[in-house]
C-alpha cells in the first residue's frame, strides 16, 4: 500500500494500519517526518521499532549503499530502506507506505503497491512538484501501477483531471472515494473523538474515531474502502477505526488546575491547507483561543496567518527546530499592530507564556518540528 497526498496521508495511512492489525494481519507502516524520535517512523502492528535494530539496520545497509552507488543514501533514502528491510525480515503480511515528497520520484516508489491511495491536493513544495494543482497531482500518480487499483479523496476538477491522465496512460484502475463513500451523519464527543455514519457500496458503518476535524472523516473514508479492496470484513475495520491514535494532528490535552478544564491542542497545520483546516475546527469551538505559532520559511505563511489570526484572543510566534524556519518577529510584521501578539524566539519559553495565559483552549500549531519539540514537554 503506498499512499501520497498533500495533507492527510499520515492519517490515512494509520487508520488503514490499525484495521488491518485488527484484522489479524502483522502489519508494518511507515510514515514520516516523525514527531519525537525517529523509531516512530517505523512500525509494526502500532510498536515502533527498538533503536538498536534501527542502527543495527542502518549499519548494514548504509555501506551497502556506498559500495553499489560510491555515495551515501540520504537520511530519508536509507529510513525508506530501513523499513523495507525490517518489514521483509519480520515477515510482515502488509506495508502501509507515506510517500514523504511527491510520488513519483520518491524513494518510497521503489515498492510495488497492490494499491495506491491519493489522499487531499493543494499547492506544495512547488519548486519540487509544479506550480499548480495538475502538476502537483501528476507527481503524486507516480505511485499508480499497471493493472492495479487506486483510489483518490479528489474533488478539485483540476487534479482530478490530472490523475485520471495519468491512470488512463498507465493503465491503473482508478476510482475517486466521493463517488463510492457516503459520511451519511457525523457527531463531535466534545473532545473525545467523533461518530460517524459512513456507507460504502459493499457495507454501512457506524463508527468511532479519536481523530478529531471534518477532515478526518475523508481520510477515514478513504482508508474504509481502501480495507474494503484488501477483503478485511466490518468487525476489523470498526475495531482499526476506534484503535487509532494519530499524534499531533488536532491532539487533545487536558491541562491540570483550574476551575473548569482547560484543553491544549497540538496540531501540525504546516501548510495553508492546514491551517484551513484547524481554522475550520477553532470556529466549531465558539470562542478565541490562544495560539502558539510557528512555521518553516517556505510555506505560504501569510496565508496562514490570516486563516488563524481571526479565531485567536493572543498569538504568541516563535521559531521550530528547524534550519528554514521562519523568523518569528517578520511573521509579526505580516499582523501588523493587531493587540495581544508575543514574539518569543524558543519554543520552550513560548509554551510556558501560553499556558500562563490561563485561556480554557490553548493551540500549539505550525511546523511538525514545533509539534514534536514541545510535545514531549506537554506530555
Amino acid at each position: 500500500m503506498l499512499i501520497a497526498g498533500s495533507n492527510g496521508k499520515g492519517s490515512t495511512s494509520a487508520l488503514l494500519a490499525a484495521m488491518a492489525t485488527a484484522a489479524g494481519y502483522r502489519t508494518g507502516l511507515y510514515t514520516s517526518p516523525h514527531l519525537e524520535t525517529v523509531e516512530e517512523r517505523l512500525r509494526i502492528d502500532g510498536l515502533p521499532i527498538p533503536a538498536e535494530r534501527l542502527g543495527d539496520l542502518l549499519a548494514r545497509l548504509i555501506p551497502a549503499a556506498e559500495r553499489e552507488t560510491g555515495t551515501p543514501p540520504t537520511y530519508f533514502e536509507a529510513l525508506t530502506v530501513a523499513a523495507f528491510l525490517w518489514f521483509a525480515e519480520e515477515k510482515v503480511d502488509l506495508g502501509v507506505i507515506e510517500v514523504g515528497l511527491g510520488g513519483r520520484l520518491d524513494a518510497t516508489n521503489l515498492c510495488d503497491p497492490l494499491l495506491s491511495l491519493v489522499t487531499s491536493i493543494s499547492l506544495e513544495h512547488q519548486e519540487f512538484l509544479g506550480d499548480t494543482l495538475g502538476a502537483i497531482a501528476r507527481e503524486k500518480a507516480g505511485i499508480f501501477r499497471p493493472g492495479r487499483p487506486a483510489l483518490a479523496w479528489i474533488e478539485d476538477p483540476e487534479p482530478a483531471a490530472a490523475l485520471r491522465d495519468v491512470a488512463a496512460a498507465v493503465g491503473t484502475d482508478l476510482r475517486f472515494a466521493p463517488d463510492l463513500a457516503r459520511i451519511e451523519n457525523a457527531e463531535t464527543e466534545a473532545w473525545a473523538g467523533q461518530r460517524i455514519r459512513l456507507t460504502t457500496p459493499a457495507h454501512s458503518y457506524d463508527l468511532h474515531i479519536h481523530l478529531l476535524g471534518e477532515h478526518q472523516r475523508k481520510n477515514l473514508g478513504l482508508a474504509v474502502l481502501a480495507a474494503e479492496i484488501l477483503g478485511l470484513n466490518a468487525e476489523a475495520i470498526t475495531a482499526g477505526a476506534a484503535a487509532c491514535r494519530w499524534p499531533g494532528r488536532l491532539e487533545i490535552f487536558e491541562l491540570p488546575g483550574g476551575r473548569s478544564p482547560r484543553h491544549l491542542i497540538l496540531d501540525a497545520a504546516h501548510n495553508a491547507e492546514g491551517a484551513a483546516t484547524l481554522a475550520g475546527f477553532l470556529k466549531t469551538l465558539g470562542s478565541p483561543v490562544d495560539l502558539l505559532f510557528g512555521v518553516l520559511a517556505d510555506k505560504a505563511i501569510d496565508e496562514m496567518v490570516g486563516l488563524l489570526a481571526p479565531h485567536a484572543r493572543n498569538i504568541i510566534l516563535t521559531t521550530p527546530p528547524n534550519s528554514r524556519a521562519k523568523d518569528p518577529a517578520e511573521v509579526a510584521a505580516l499582523l501588523g499592530d493587531r493587540p495581544g501578539v508575543i514574539v518569543e524566539a524558543d519554543p520552550a519559553q513560548a509554551l510556558e507564556r501560553l499556558l500562563a495565559l490561563g485561556g480554557e483552549v490553548a493551540v500549539v500549531c505550525g511546523s511538525i518540528y514545533l509539534i514534536g519539540a514541545l510535545r514531549g514537554r506537554v506530555r
